[in-house]
């Protein structure tokens, strides 16, 4: 069987074990104060995705800073959608900053491209979760979890698979990579990404 391709946007997730019964029909009030700022941070993404846009049509090089603010974006995102609507795959509380925090359940790394095409790409404003499949999946795994105390692993990895090709779309779309998004799931389990980065990273035999 041929190896899965890495793709360079990463997205993992651990399943609180389990989540609280009843908490997740009020998670959507207690992240009120996230959608405020993340209100913000989207429009900075915007704004600052067109100004990466001419640089990378001008210099073929997206800058690392505007990068780093945008993978941070989404990867707060990421985390309030994991939390709230996007997964109810955690009770923890999401924190409040653009940066990777280890000890959370919830991860996104993209990697840093050393070169893009000069043509660019589209924009895209984009959203997940609420009405949409991965909220309604979501919801249902939540409306079992009140009703037996455990969240459905099948759903949860068909969860995460959702939210990793939601994610790697729009990562393309916002010009951090040119490799085109794969027509996969990769449903539950550590990204194909992360296992590729493990593996380089594991020592050859002494």
């Amino acid at each position: 069987m041929a190896a899965v391709q890495a793709y360079p946007v990463r997205v993992d997730a651990s399943l609180d074990a389990p989540p609280s019964r009843g908490l997740w029909l009020v998670k959507w009030i207690l992240v009120i104060p996230h959608y405020i700022v993340l209100a913000f941070l989207w429009v900075a993404f915007v704004v600052l995705s067109a100004v990466a846009l001419v640089a990378i049509v001008v210099t073929g090089r997206y800058p690392r800073a505007i990068f780093e603010f945008n993978v941070g974006v989404l990867r707060w995102t990421w985390r309030v959608q994991y939390y709230a609507t996007g997964a109810f795959g955690t009770d923890r509380y999401p924190p409040f900053t653009l940066a990777d925090v280890p000890s959370y359940p919830a991860h996104l790394q993209v990697e840093y491209p050393q070169r893009l095409g000069r043509l660019g790409g589209n924009l895209w404003m984009f959203g997940w979760g609420g009405l949409g499949l991965i909220g309604i999946v979501a919801l249902i795994a939540a409306v079992v979890l009140l009703v037996t105390g455990r969240y459905p692993e099948r759903i949860f990895d068909l969860v995460l698979g959702l939210n990793r090709w939601v994610l790697r779309v729009a990562a393309y779309a916002g010009l951090m990579t040119d490799k085109y998004p794969p027509f996969r799931l990769d449903m539950g389990g550590p990204d194909p990404g992360t296992l590729t980065l493990s593996s380089a990273a594991a020592p050859g035999p002494g």
